[in-house]
């Protein structure tokens, strides 16, 4: 393989079944499994968001780059066990997308009648009972189980949404949100944990319904909501440094003053 031609999906290809030969592959990479290699897909693809976030297209092309080799990385283990091979994912994916979309693969009757309201949760439910058989599914149960807590939440609600499960309006969702509050807070004031953590979990969950009836990503607000704390955290240690001083040198109300300076600061930036 020549270090000055452009490489190819043939190369990676290469490079990842090199790694995992036995006998002369990596040690490390011939002993991962689908269950070990999983928390770094999750992980690649967090980097790829924080990137598009970040607005940094040259850290979003290396980031691309290792979201791929989890995707080839995962297919070379499967041909392995002669399962699947990185064709066959490609070969799927393409006839999904081909499928999904008559309005632009389709005849020129299809092309005509366009994307009608509903048809991708119409073909989607037809390749649910396809994959089912004669079982009956539920309406919810092509939300991933690994999906973030609050990205499954406002994908579960929007599923629900769909079979006309919903409040006609953001109104009684605000009148949920406070209820939910309210139980919460006076489960957070007794001895029972567990109750707590229900009443929070509900908490949240109705949070997270807010967000969906106002198109807002919570996750995406979340990611914002961290980095501000970050960003404005540090400010703190900053001008704590400048004084000589850690944050553990310092008491609240004083951290609590610098906190108000960084947010000032901000402002006028």
């Amino acid at each position: 393989m020549s270090n000055t031609e452009r490489k190819t999906i043939a190369d990676l290809l290469a490079v990842m079944a090199a790694l995992r030969a036995p006998v002369t592959g990596c040690p490390w990479d011939l002993e991962q499994t689908f269950e070990t290699i999983a928390p770094y897909t999750l992980e690649e693809a967090y980097e790829v968001a924080d990137a598009i976030a970040r607005n940094d297209r040259t850290d979003l092309k290396e980031e691309l780059g290792d979201l791929l080799l989890q995707v080839v990385y995962h297919a070379q283990m499967a041909s392995e066990q002669h399962a699947f091979t990185f064709a066959d994912v490609v070969d799927g994916i393409v006839a999904k997308m081909v499928r999904r979309h008559p309005h632009v693969f389709g005849d020129e009757a299809a092309r005509s009648t366009g994307a009608a309201k509903g048809f991708w949760e119409t073909i989607k439910a037809g390749e649910r009972s396809v994959r089912a058989g004669a079982v009956t599914t539920s309406t919810l149960d092509d939300v991933p189980l690994p999906l973030p807590a609050l990205t499954r939440a406002v994908k579960l609600q929007h599923k629900a949404a769909k079979v006309g499960f919903d409040w006609p309006s953001l109104a009684p969702v605000f009148d949920k949100m406070r209820e939910e509050l309210a139980e919460f807070e006076e489960a957070a004031a007794g001895p029972d944990r567990s109750k707590a953590t229900e009443e929070f979990g509900d908490l949240l969950f109705v949070m997270a319904n807010v967000a969906r009836h106002l198109e807002l990503d919570p996750e995406a607000a979340l990611r914002a909501a961290n980095q501000k704390f970050t960003r404005r955290f540090h400010r703190i240690e900053t001008l704590l440094s400048a004084k000589g001083k850690r944050p553990t040198d310092s008491t609240l109300e004083e951290m609590d003053r610098l906190w108000e300076q960084a947010k000032s600061e901000e402002r006028k930036a």
